[in-house]
């Protein structure tokens, strides 16, 4: 929202709190271009309620439980936000010949067999599996946009988001960039799940924020991926939050989360093509600046 503020845009913003932080918005109180309504997309009168807050010029989805935290807590919610929101944020989008951005996920391509992972690959997805809800929401959400540009000509736009970190993370959220952070400033061990071996690409906030930017005034209606192609295992990855955070933190190793992927990096060739974008921001840099927003919030980072 920043990002859209700061470019011109006058924006509606809307959060049923599920997992998010009335906090994060605190900044655009005084904002006459922005304006929020807590409802859930969800909801039987949702496209009603937010066809009188229009008109719109985009319509962005982006509501998900991305945590497996969350969405393991709240597989029904998960599985709703890529279903019943999804059909209604392209109502509200169809209503308005609006444009419509859907953020996906890495997710869809599953524990991959292809590596890195290309748009191209239809993924290795357990349909059933705890992640499923997850997985297999994005995956529905993904359908239903393409079904709206071929059946209506909608102007859609799909990003393949892969692991994102930066300011306003909950350090209790789960993913793995929050969890060292806390549990490195406290002392705790870190914990691995796994041998540490699998691998993740770690993506600022601020350039996936710039490649969605340039993904929603694109005519390019097919899955695009939007993360940072540098891969790194977990155990590489937990010596630099020891390193960056001067802790001697010990490591304390779980099994493996079952269908928890053992490799992840994106194929970004498409990206560059087709949007001239790339992610400038280093790990290092991105760790840096990710600590010094979360320390007036937690001290001890």
């Amino acid at each position: 929202m920043d990002r859209l503020l700061s470019d011109g845009h006058t924006i509606t913003a809307v959060d049923n709190f599920i997992t998010g932080s009335p906090a994060n918005l605190a900044h655009l109180s005084c904002e006459p271009r922005f304006s929020f309504l807590e409802a859930d997309a969800t909801a039987n009168d949702f496209v009603e309620r937010m066809i009188a807050h229009g008109p719109f010029d985009l319509v962005l989805h982006l509501a998900s439980l991305a945590s497996p935290k969350d969405y393991l807590d709240h597989p029904i919610e998960t599985l709703e936000s890529g279903s019943t929101a999804t059909r209604n944020m392209l109502e509200i989008a169809r209503k308005f010949n609006a444009r419509f951005l859907l953020t996906s996920t890495s997710e869809c391509y599953g524990d991959p067999l292809e590596h890195p992972q290309r748009e191209t690959y239809w993924g290795n997805v357990n349909p059933i599996g705890p992640r499923s809800c997850y997985d297999e929401s994005k995956r529905f959400a993904e359908a239903m946009t393409m079904a709206y540009w071929r059946k209506y000509g909608l102007r859609t736009n799909i990003a393949r988001i892969f692991n994102t970190y930066g300011p306003r993370m909950k350090l209790d959220d789960g993913r793995v960039v929050p969890a060292f952070l806390s549990q490195a400033s406290d002392g705790r061990p870190l914990t691995m799940y796994g041998d540490g071996t699998q691998t993740r690409s770690f993506c600022y906030v601020d350039d996936l924020v710039s490649g969605l930017c340039l993904l929603m005034l694109s005519d390019e209606r097919e899955p695009v991926n939007l993360g940072n192609p540098s891969e790194i295992t977990l155990l590489e990855f937990a010596q630099r939050i020891q390193r960056l955070l001067g802790t001697n933190s010990p490591m304390e190793f779980h099994p493996l989360p079952e269908n928890d992927p053992t490799r992840r990096q994106p194929d970004i060739s498409k990206a560059k093509r087709t949007l001239g974008w790339e992610p400038k921001i280093d790990l290092e840099t991105g760790l840096t600046l990710t600590v010094a927003a979360l320390q007036p919030r937690h001290p001890n980072l």
